[in-house]
């Protein structure tokens, strides 16, 4: 259980964040604590008793508070915590000695305790928790604070109209494209049968982990922590598959891992596959932007017309990406129409794209080559649509 006074923790100074600071001598709750950062991948200062030398409270009353022991908090950590977990029993240890700041998380564990939100107000805590009931909203808390929140990432899926429409290329392109202008960029591989987009760019045998040591996530996922684990490829993350047998991570998984990606910042653009099953749904959920790629033959529009339908249940802004050659009769407006989707342009022929891969260059390498200009001026277009500073 737990309960809002006030919002809005200070941040830290610099822009830096680092991890919470815990006043607590009850060693089962400090054990709690502890555990409950790690979760958060978040390391935090820990101190037995109520802040020192920060001088007297504003407005308080009778003499200064006396001077306290070598373990109380210094100043500078008591200020500069983007978050200040206090336990039950040192709030009244607390009160008159410590300046008054936003962000101070008072924790107990009686439920019962009706006494303890006259001692939130007397220390100036803007949130009540009680364990075990609210540790899922104070891990998401700590994380935030550790990582500091900002825009999430542009999310951009790319979705073939039909087999071999070249998605997976138009994916690569544009997160390549994205790394090459200065943003943090990360490619994900939502297909687990497409052959792995660290073997399109060439790291196959990359170092880092791919999608089935995610398997077993749940809640949240470290956004840094992900990114650190992730093979760096052309300036960029992948998350990939690997070699085994494994062919699915199970919906959650799927969902804390992107909800992680997005928390960075940057962008993130997903390869999806064409069948649409609990997992895409998640991704799907998470995406700012769709991109149906679609050959421009009457057989590959039927195609893609049925993917439009599936993937337009869950994603709003849907729009069609036309790939020539032009069957007689039809242009990437007509294209467009006959899909009742907004034209997000067409995606240029590129000569020499399969050499180029065979030499382990991917697709978009190349900053004059027309796909990469297709990919630029997407990024440029998009990140003013949605209003975003990456």
């Amino acid at each position: 259980m737990s309960e809002t006074i006030t919002h809005d923790p200070p941040a830290a100074p610099g822009g830096h964040q680092s991890g919470p600071l815990i006043i607590t001598e009850d060693t089962e709750l400090l054990d709690d604590l502890l555990r409950l950062c790690a979760a958060a991948g978040a390391t935090p200062e820990v101190h037995h008793s109520v802040p020192g030398a920060i001088g007297h409270r504003a407005g308080a009353t009778g003499p200064p508070a006396p001077r306290l022991p070598a373990t109380s908090v210094p100043r500078g950590g008591w200020d500069a915590a983007p978050l200040v977990l206090v336990g039950d029993d040192a709030a009244r240890r607390l009160r008159g000695g410590a300046l008054r700041r936003r962000g101070v998380v008072l924790v107990g564990r009686d439920q019962d305790d009706s006494g303890i939100w006259q001692r939130a107000v007397e220390i100036g805590a803007d949130h009540v928790l009680m364990l075990p009931d609210g540790e899922q909203w104070l891990v998401d808390r700590i994380a935030d604070v550790t990582e500091g929140v900002g825009r999430p990432a542009l999310t951009v899926g790319v979705i073939g109209g039909r087999g071999g429409a070249g998605a997976s290329t138009l994916a690569c392109a544009l997160a390549v494209t994205s790394a090459r202008e200065g943003m943090r960029s990360l490619l994900v591989d939502a297909d687990p049968l497409g052959g792995g987009l660290d073997v399109l760019l060439g790291g196959e045998t990359a170092d880092g982990l791919r999608w089935p040591a995610f398997a077993a996530s749940r809640g949240r996922v470290g956004g840094g922590a992900l990114e650190e684990s992730l093979p760096e490829l052309h300036s960029l993350r992948v998350l990939s598959w690997d070699r085994s047998d494994c062919v699915a991570v199970p919906p959650p998984a799927v969902r804390a891992v992107l909800a992680a990606a997005r928390r960075r910042g940057g962008t993130v653009v997903v390869d999806l596959p064409r069948r649409i099953d609990d997992g895409v749904a998640e991704v799907l959920a998470q995406l700012d932007v769709g991109l149906l790629v679609v050959p421009a033959e009457l057989r590959a529009v039927a195609a893609a017309g049925r993917v439009a339908t599936a993937v337009g249940m869950v994603l709003r802004d849907l729009r069609a990406v036309v790939r020539g050659p032009y069957a007689s009769g039809l242009d990437d407006r007509e294209v467009a129409g006959l899909l009742g989707l907004p034209l997000a342009g067409e995606v240029p022929v590129e000569s020499g794209l399969l050499r180029a891969t065979e030499n382990r260059r991917p697709p978009g390498t190349s900053a004059r080559g027309p796909l990469a200009r297709f990919c630029r001026e997407f990024w440029d277009r998009a990140l003013v649509e949605t209003d975003r500073t990456v």
